[in-house]
């Protein structure tokens, strides 16, 4: 994707995209929006063939076509394929193809393969040879897993053929990104007017591959703010708090951190390591001997104890119901008016601490502003089980954005939910998603890191949604320059950040 002016992309809900495309339709001619959507995945197809192989006359594709519009997408583009010397076969999983489009493929050249037992042997020798396979499967009424026979032509793509998805992978959930198998894997999918939130929504944007929009003139139509978004270097250097000539270290920032145990102390270490290298103004450490003995050891310029401070991290390391925690310096913290992160411990004793703060019908009011919980997804499955809303793991990494967003909503507080790619959601739903991060970033005590970075910037003025994902974006980068295609421990990811931060701003 090309984003404007440096910013990252953006998706919408099925319901935006369908009101905008139908107010676009009402003033052109009947399928002139189908027409420019083909000649743009014409032309991504053709890119693809040469890069892969050197030429587009003379390569083979295979159309995947279902009963929608991407079906319809799929078989226009065939018709300029064709005519760019390509062997076009499309396999119709469905009775109700897009007709038109059927006929003009067939008058230009190309093969129409109804998929049936009859002609299963046809379809799988017509996959076996693809150059290219292009997936019109499903569209945006498409729900997850599929049906056969599209399910079988889709377990047969051969591994030498690039894969492209018309408008999404079929398969996945178009407003979730939740996944069941099967569903298509692409190379690159190809979109139109504005990329749907599945493309950017784990898991099912790990299935998009490279990400390209078709301008069909959908963007005066669509809603101001998308419902999700990524962050681009351009935005984040926007959102960075760079320190005033006249900055001290109260106007930079406090952070106060309450995290740590006697049998996690490096908890406690690293989540400061985090917020001292994003340049927080100061830390005030409040723990237990043992972890402020770590602390103060490895970061002397570290304060012991409560005090004045601008934004609270809690929770890291802390185990409620050791002897020698405190959790009162939690309570109290989510009792002022100070932005506070939660993480790890601190998680567990939230849903008490709800039950103080709803209103007289019970509705938890909205606190997005000023908290911020850092779960992953076991943590987050226990804090909805804890919230009266039951959920496993692995329901959870099926379909994370669903389950934050529950969370968000249930507890009032903007939800970071770590992973491959972490969100960061709103209660009314809109959300990041940021996928920096290397798969080597997956190791002990990143987490802690992640929560001081983000504390750090909680303390710099920066709300919890922005706080949230330019920390995530940080963490990412910050983990890819420590790792350079190798292990990394958490230590070397804070050693990073300064340097990641300092590139953001030179751009």
């Amino acid at each position: 994707m090309n984003p404007k002016a440096g910013r990252g992309p953006t998706a919408y809900r099925v319901e935006d995209l369908r009101k905008a495309e139908q107010q676009v339709m009402a003033g052109v001619p009947e399928g002139a929006l189908m027409q420019l959507a083909a000649a743009g995945l014409a032309v991504s197809c053709a890119r693809v063939l040469r890069e892969r192989t050197g030429h587009v006359s003379g390569r083979r594709a295979v159309l995947l076509v279902g009963p929608g519009d991407n079906g319809g997408d799929a078989l226009f583009a065939g018709v300029r394929l064709v005519r760019r010397g390509v062997a076009v076969t499309a396999l119709l999983t469905s009775s109700t193809v897009h007709a038109g489009g059927a006929a003009a493929l067939a008058s230009a050249g190309g093969r129409c393969v109804q998929v049936g037992p009859d002609t299963a042997v046809e379809a799988w020798t017509a996959m076996e040879a693809a150059d290219l396979v292009v997936d019109g499967l499903l569209g945006l009424g498409g729900r997850p897993g599929l049906r056969e026979p599209a399910a079988g032509l889709v377990d047969r793509i051969p591994d030498h053929a690039a894969v492209i998805a018309v408008d999404l992978p079929s398969g996945v959930d178009p407003d979730t990104g939740g996944v069941l198998s099967p569903h298509v894997f692409a190379d690159l999918t190809v979109t139109f007017g504005a990329a749907k939130a599945c493309l950017l929504l784990p898991p099912a944007s790990a299935a998009t591959g490279d990400l390209e929009v078709v301008d069909i003139g959908l963007g005066p139509h669509l809603p101001a703010e998308p419902l999700v978004a990524r962050l681009a270097e351009a935005d984040v250097a926007r959102l960075w708090p760079v320190p005033p000539p006249s900055a001290d270290k109260y106007r930079r920032g406090v952070l106060g951190v309450v995290a740590g145990s006697a049998g996690y102390p490096g908890a406690a270490v690293l989540a400061v390591a985090g917020a001292l290298r994003t340049g927080v103004g100061m830390v005030r450490y409040v723990g237990p001997q043992d972890a402020t003995a770590a602390v103060r050891s490895a970061w002397p310029e570290v304060v012991a104890g409560p005090g004045r401070v601008q934004a609270w991290l809690l929770g890291s390391g802390v185990v409620p119901d050791a002897a020698d925690q405190q959790p009162e310096a939690i309570h109290d913290a989510l009792e002022s008016d100070h932005p506070c992160l939660l993480d790890a411990g601190a998680l567990g004793l939230f849903p008490g601490e709800l039950r103080g703060h709803t209103d007289s019908s019970g509705v938890v009011p909205d606190r997005s502003d000023r908290l911020l919980l850092t779960p992953h997804a076991g943590e987050l499955a226990r804090l909805l089980s804890d919230l009266g809303s039951p959920a496993q793991r692995e329901e959870v990494e099926a379909e994370p954005y669903r389950f934050a967003h529950e969370a968000a909503r249930l507890t009032g507080a903007t939800v970071l939910l770590k992973g491959a790619t972490t969100l960061v959601v709103r209660p009314d739903g809109h959300a990041r998603s940021q996928a920096e991060a290397p798969s080597w970033l997956a190791t002990a005590g990143a987490g802690d890191v992640l929560a001081g970075i983000a504390g750090a910037l909680l303390a710099s003025g920066l709300s919890p949604f922005d706080a949230g994902s330019v920390a995530a974006f940080v963490h990412g980068k910050a983990a890819a320059a420590a790792s350079g295609g190798g292990p990394i421990v958490s230590l070397d990811v804070a050693s990073q950040v300064p340097a990641t931060v300092a590139k953001l701003l030179r751009h």
